[in-house]
């Protein structure tokens, strides 16, 4: 194994894990596994690990620890998490004062950042002005991100760096949405590449130590730019004795009309590249209301949110990329987005055929509000949903965003039963730095969906998370995220409380348990704490170690 401070061997020495626990489909009782190389090479019982234990092995005890597939995350922003991690954490903030006194208390010289203020729990929604946060900052430039990044505070001086006058989404405030928040932020991510790779490498480190082996970095033009992404996808070819992190899944949310533009802009970013999709915007969100919605904002009469494309060009780009054999996909979070998109689909499929739409594996990112005739036809042609379960957690509750912004329509927000019901390839993800990197609350809020008929089991969740998420970005090894000899030796090493099935349904959990149904057990989930990871380790490499794996 080569270790994650850069300590390497010319030949891998073998690693069996033993007196633990193995979540694998090839024997759901294994106590003990075998890493050969980057492969799994055997899992089984702790009888027989005593018999193939010998000289040559590490031998690791787990302590009662689980060993499961490690987690994927099917949807984040590198730069943008390291940078939320790295400066002011505003989820906390409770009105415009608060966030006027975190501004006035930021180190440094430069330009002062900040993520995660929602004022939708605030007693006085209130913001503070452009010309407030100019004096709070003593000049500096200000940019603080709304919780779900389409829309930020942002300072005078700022806005006028920006450019900001004219633009849709400025109407003079300390508020931007639309095109003004995306030329806002870009002002400030003008950063030389050792700040950008700094900042990746952070998020990166935090994805390793909370289980992570892979994420879908989503880039596109108005979030970071092309050489973002091309930092981010670089990080894949790591050489031997520098440290290793998740693979990166690079994704490119850039329009096209043609097969012949969508493998010029492939070619451009080189073969790593997985798709032309992602956060390609048809709409917004719904915290900064500019979700497009059929009908009014529960609490904005008139206003419906905001279509950035329209259904000739989602379907050219679908058309192009299906041609081209490439994922396509949109960002699409209301009805009424969602309704340009399946009319997208349909287009193409008249254009190019619909089992070449089908067999592009094309995706939409979030699909929150959806009915039953639009997840039939997301089904029809095999389109993967990539969501967020933490959303419904913040703001599915009682009283909470979702019905605020929604009323009685909050109720069908993000139906995973029924998606998966309907045969809708579905796979999860945190939207980071939207929601952390906390995969196993991610599981949880599927198991605790405020629609206890949206609810699926645990072990549907950690399948969305793991072997889901490695298909809906079209890896080649059809082994990937599961424990089984031959297949790849990426997972996780987690101190567990206690170990069980759970299942939306209670009637089931008191006989899923018993030996005979043969069920890989997963941890217990109502504890109020999420597993602690011990270690992490993707294809044989680690990733990240916990003092305690091997005290």
């Amino acid at each position: 194994m080569t270790l994650h401070d850069g300590r390497s061997m010319s030949r891998p020495q073998p690693v069996l894990y033993r007196n633990g626990s193995v979540y694998s489909a090839a024997d759901p009782f294994a106590t003990a596994m075998l890493v050969d190389g980057d492969t799994v090479a055997w899992v089984g019982s702790e009888q027989a690990a005593s018999s193939i234990a010998d000289s040559s092995m590490e031998v690791i005890d787990l302590h009662g620890a689980l060993v499961a597939p490690g987690f994927v995350d099917s949807h984040m922003h590198l730069t943008e998490t390291g940078i939320a991690l790295e400066s002011l954490q505003l989820s906390g903030v409770a009105s415009a004062r608060e966030v006027l006194d975190a501004v006035a208390s930021a180190p440094g010289q430069g330009p002062v950042l900040g993520h995660g203020w929602d004022e939708t729990s605030w007693a006085d929604p209130a913001l503070p002005s452009a010309e407030e946060l100019d004096r709070a900052s003593g000049g500096r430039p200000v940019y603080l991100s709304r919780v779900d990044v389409h829309s930020a505070l942002v300072s005078a001086s700022l806005a006028q760096a920006a450019d900001l006058q004219g633009k849709d989404g400025y109407d003079g405030g300390g508020r931007v949405s639309r095109a003004a928040h995306a030329a806002a932020r870009l002002a400030t991510r003008q950063l030389p590449q050792e700040t950008l790779r700094r900042h990746q490498a952070r998020a990166l480190a935090e994805a390793a130590a909370n289980g992570y082996v892979a994420l879908a970095e989503m880039g596109a033009p108005h979030i970071g730019g092309a050489e973002d992404l091309r930092l981010a996808a670089e990080w894949n070819t790591n050489g031997a004795g520098t440290r290793q992190y998740p693979e990166v899944l690079p994704y490119w949310g850039e329009l096209v009309s043609s097969e012949e533009q969508a493998r010029s802009l492939v070619g451009r970013f080189g073969a790593g590249l997985r798709g032309l999709a992602g956060d390609l915007n048809i709409d917004g969100s719904l915290g900064s209301r500019t979700a497009a919605l059929r009908a009014d904002y529960a609490d904005a009469d008139g206003e419906r949110g905001s279509l950035y494309l329209d259904v000739d060009q989602a379907a050219a780009h679908l058309a192009a990329c299906s041609l081209a054999g490439i994922q396509g996909g949109f960002h699409v979070i209301g009805d009424a987005g969602l309704d340009v998109a399946l009319a997208a689909l349909d287009r193409a499929a008249r254009e190019v055929g619909e089992q070449r739409v089908r067999a592009a594996g094309h995706r939409f990112e979030h699909v929150e509000l959806v009915d039953a005739a639009a997840i039939e036809q997301l089904a029809r042609y095999s389109v993967t949903v990539s969501a967020q379960p933490a959303f419904d957690a913040a703001w599915g509750t009682p009283g909470g965003l979702y019905q605020r912004r929604l009323g009685e329509r909050s109720k069908a927000m993000n139906p995973f039963a029924t998606m998966y019901a309907a045969g809708v390839p579905v796979c999860f993800g945190s939207d980071s730095p939207v929601t952390p990197l906390r995969p196993w609350s991610s599981v949880r809020a599927c198991l605790e969906h405020h629609n206890s008929g949206e609810r699926i089991s645990a072990r549907a969740a950690f399948l969305g998370h793991t072997r889901a998420g490695w298909r809906a970005a079209r890896h080649p090894n059809p082994m990937a995220g599961q424990l089984v000899p031959g297949a790849p030796a990426s997972f996780a090493v987690w101190e567990v409380e206690e170990l069980m099935v759970q299942v939306a349904d209670g009637r089931v959990q008191s006989w899923s348990t018993d030996p005979r149904a043969r069920t890989p057990l997963l941890p217990a989930l109502d504890t109020g704490s999420d597993p602690v990871c011990l270690q992490t380790v993707r294809n044989g490499v680690e990733l990240f170690a916990s003092p305690a794996l091997r005290s």
